[in-house]
C-alpha cells in the first residue's frame, strides 16, 4: 500500500477499542463525531432487522461518516477503522441500556441462557474497503435477582450493548465462551490485524 502513515484512525469513543489497539502496538488516533454528525442516530435499528445484518450495516454507515469527518477536518490521511458490537438474543437486539430498569431487564432475559455477541470492523484507506465479522456465543450463569441489582448498581452496565461487560464483574457470571474473546469486548482483534494487513499496514510499536 502506497503512502501509508505510521498510524491509524480510531472512530470509536470506546476505551476498550483504543486499549486493544495498544495492547498490539498498533499507533492509532481518535477520529470522533463533531458537531455535524448525529452518531445515535446510526444506530436506530430497521423493523424485523436481523443482528447480524444491522450490526454490519451500522459499521458501514459508521465508516462513511467517518470518512467524510476527516475530509472536513483536514487532518493527516490514513486508514480508519469502525467497529460495533451487537448482543442479540434469537432475533432480538439488546442494545446499551436506558437506564438501570432496562439493564436490570436485559440482565434478567440473558441470565441462565446463551446468546451471540457479534462484532463488525469496516477499514477505509482510500477507496478501498475491508469489512470483517466476528460471530461468538456467550453462556451466562442463573444471576438471582441480589446479583442483578448488585450488578447494575456498580454502573457498569450502562453504554454497554447487552448491559455488561466481559471484562469487568459480569466475569463472574460467564460460565462459557466460545468464539473471540476481544471480539465480545468490542474489536476482535485477529480479524483487524487481518484486514489491517490486507491493505499493507503492519502493527507498529507505539501509540498516538
Amino acid at each position: 500500500m502506497s503512502d501509508q502513515s505510521e498510524f491509524i484512525y480510531l472512530a470509536s469513543q470506546s476505551p476498550r477499542r483504543s486499549q486493544l489497539l495498544e495492547q498490539l502496538g498498533i499507533a492509532h488516533r481518535l477520529l470522533l463525531p463533531d458537531s455535524h454528525e448525529d452518531a445515535e442516530a446510526l444506530e436506530t435499528m430497521l423493523p424485523n432487522e436481523a443482528p447480524m445484518t444491522y450490526v454490519q450495516r451500522v459499521t458501514a454507515l459508521k465508516l462513511i461518516a467517518a470518512r467524510a469527518r476527516l475530509k472536513r477536518s483536514g487532518m493527516q490521511n490514513a486508514a480508519i477503522l469502525c467497529a460495533d458490537t451487537t448482543v442479540a438474543l434469537g432475533r432480538t437486539i439488546l442494545g446499551k441500556p436506558a437506564d438501570a430498569a432496562d439493564a436490570s431487564r436485559m440482565l434478567a432475559t440473558l441470565s441462565g441462557r446463551t446468546h451471540r455477541v457479534i462484532t463488525a470492523i469496516a477499514l477505509g484507506w482510500g477507496d478501498r474497503t475491508v469489512a470483517a465479522v466476528s460471530d461468538s456465543r456467550v453462556r451466562f450463569a442463573v444471576m438471582s435477582t441480589d446479583d442483578i441489582d448488585a450488578y447494575v448498581a456498580s454502573t457498569e452496565p450502562m453504554g454497554k450493548a447487552g448491559a455488561y461487560a466481559v471484562q469487568g464483574r459480569a466475569a463472574a457470571f460467564i460460565a462459557h465462551i466460545s468464539g473471540s474473546y476481544t471480539g465480545i469486548m468490542g474489536l476482535p482483534l485477529f480479524e483487524t490485524v487481518q484486514a489491517l494487513q490486507s491493505i499493507g499496514f503492519m502493527p507498529c510499536n507505539k501509540t498516538s
